[in-house]
């Protein structure tokens, strides 16, 4: 059976509980706690020595890190993957887009003010102000676009999906990103999350810890 080494606290572990189960893919879930350190235990950094969850180890033994790999390699040969070149070009420019500009902030943001108990003003403002732009780009996309890319959902709205709807309780308020709202909605209801964006900025998801 697979396995998935994670936090639940971590929305990059989310997607991929998320797309297993979407999937009907038996896993067995280990809790990592990464508060308490147990990434960088000798146990832990023999299975990924970059100290990072979520990790998942597949039927044979192999093992694979980086939750949008890991993503990709159950969304193969499934229609969450487009089968045209391009499309699945611009499915990889969102998940790409995902790690380096827009969970480097949504995520950190609320990894301080909800895990560390920051006040907003002990919080880099850089990540806010980069947070923002992050949704606002998604906004101007979603705006007249049901889904990231093409017709139905896709890796990418996966990818986004998880610190996206979390943000409120990074501060984020999502009541100005109504694209947003209505996209989080869809993605959440065809994955069969029962979690729905507050768009009051208060923010909130059972799947949170």
């Amino acid at each position: 059976m697979i396995e998935v080494f994670g936090d639940e606290c971590s929305g990059n572990c989310l997607k991929v509980k998320w797309i297993l189960e979407y999937l009907h893919r038996p896993f067995r879930w280990t809790q990592v706690d990464i508060l308490r350190g147990e990434t960088r235990t000798p146990e832990f950094l023999a299975l990924n020595p970059a100290s990072q969850v979520p990790v998942v180890v597949l039927e044979d033994g192999r093992r694979l890190a980086q939750s949008n790999a890991i993503v990709l390699y159950f969304c193969e040969g499934t229609p969450l993957v487009p089968s045209d070149p391009f499309d699945r070009a611009r499915m990889l420019e969102w998940m790409f887009w995902e790690q380096y500009s827009h969970e480097p902030y949504l995520a950190v943001r609320r990894f301080q003010r909800l895990y560390l108990d920051r006040a907003d003003a002990e919080i880099d403002p850089r990540l806010m102000e980069r947070g923002t732009a992050a949704l606002a780009r998604m906004e101007a996309h979603l705006t007249d676009q049901r889904w990231l890319v093409g017709e139905t959902l896709s890796a990418a709205d996966v990818s986004l999906l998880p610190y996206t709807m979390l943000a409120p309780e990074g501060g984020f308020s999502l009541a100005e990103y109504p694209g947003v709202c209505s996209w989080i909605a869809r993605a959440s209801t065809a994955l069969g999350i029962d979690a729905k964006p507050d768009g009051d900025g208060n923010g909130a998801s059972d799947a949170t810890s």
